[in-house]
Formats: structure tokens, C-alpha cells, sequence
């Protein structure tokens, strides 16, 4: 079965995610997304479940066709101070107050969201896989923090960002162990690494 256009046909609706909510250093990035109502693309799905390449594709496709879309973030200092669950929220506040569109209701992806003004708002699990317009904020969300590790990766090449995204696999606490953290490292997910590294089998 594919996405679903919308969730109340009559209402303006936002799609939004973020991407990098579970990373050890960097941002969260979030995305909002209001698309046409018959927008389709037959590449559109999970940005998780999509090649680099289609990704990028539908970048530019979905921010030259969307109707508004907007991407923000909140850096490893602020997802320090506030945790990752309210920094994700706030990216996605942020994005939504870019929009030169005011959504009627909010499509977000996940269980919980903070309310936002005084708009109506759906969470959805593994919403990205059901609604366009969340699937499409999945998209610019993941492609422009991938986009900005990349950059801070020729600063840090020893971390692998340019293939994990600062993402806790085995390479990256590998390395945080032999050199310890960048000023990007999330200071509150240190102890995470060193436990998930000293009882790896």
C-alpha cells in the first residue's frame, strides 16, 4: 500500500520529522512540509529505507514542488542543556515558524510531540512510512544533516562522519576512545559509547 496524500483532506497539513536524534555528536535537524495535494513520487518512502542517491534526487524535487517547507536544527550545546527529546521538539518548532504557510494540523512523526501554538496535531508512528508530507520532511531533514556532517567531517575525518553521520557504530567509538570527543560530541551521550563499547561482544 503506498502513502497516504493526507489525513483530513480538507485541512492544510504539515508533515514534519527529524533526523539525528540518536547520534553522538552534531545536530538534530528537523523538517516541516506542506505538499500539493496531489503531489506523487514514486521514490518517496522512509528516508531510512532510501538510497543516498533517491534521497538527494527527491531534495530538490520536494523542495521545488512542496507548497512550504522549511529545515532547522538545535546544535549539541542545546540538545545538552535541554535533552534530545525536547531539542528534537524544538527543531521541529523551529522549522514549523519558517513556514511561510500556516499549517490547520500537524502530521509528526512518532508518539510524542510539544504542542505547537495553537495547532491541532496527529503523532503517528512510523509515520514516515504512511503520509507523504511526513516522508518528505523525512527527507530534507536527513539530507541536510547529512549534507552538514559532511562538512564537519574534513574538519574531523578521524570519526568517519562522512559514512556514519555520527551515528554510535563500532568505528565511531572506536575512535572517540583513542581521541576522545570533538567540540560537535554530545556531552550528555558520553556515557552511552563507553558502556555500549566496554560489554560489546
Amino acid at each position: 500500500m503506498g502513502l497516504k496524500s493526507f489525513f483530513e483532506k480538507t485541512k492544510i497539513e504539515a508533515g514534519c520529522d527529524e533526523a539525528g536524534r540518536g547520534c553522538l555528536a552534531g545536530p538534530v535537524f528537523a523538517a516541516a512540509v506542506i505538499l500539493p495535494e496531489k503531489f506523487h513520487h514514486k521514490l518517496l518512502n522512509d528516508s531510512k529505507l532510501m538510497t543516498p542517491e533517491n534521497r538527494n534526487l527527491l531534495r530538490g524535487i520536494i523542495e521545488n514542488k512542496a507548497v512550504a517547507w522549511a529545515v532547522a536544527m538545535c546544535d549539541h550545546s542545546e540538545i545538552d542543556a535541554i535533552n534530545i527529546l525536547n531539542a528534537s521538539f524544538l527543531a521541529m518548532h523551529r522549522a514549523l515558524d519558517q513556514l511561510p504557510v500556516i499549517p490547520e494540523t500537524i502530521l509528526v512523526d512518532g508518539n510524542r510531540f510539544k504542542k505547537y501554538k495553537n495547532i491541532f496535531h496527529h503523532c503517528i508512528v512510523d509515520g514516515d512510512a504512511k503520509y507523504k508530507a511526513i516522508a518528505a520532511a523525512s527527507v530534507l531533514a536527513k539530507t541536510h544533516r547529512d549534507q552538514y556532517m559532511l562538512k564537519l567531517h574534513d574538519s574531523f575525518p578521524q570519526y568517519g562522519w562522512n559514512t556514519n553521520k555520527a551515528y554510535a557504530t563500532k568505528f565511531h567509538r572506536e575512535a572517540l576512545m583513542k581521541f576522545g570527543e570533538t567540540p560537535y560530541h554530545r556531552k550528555s551521550f558520553r556515557l552511552d559509547y563507553q558502556l555500549e563499547l566496554e560489554f560489546e561482544v
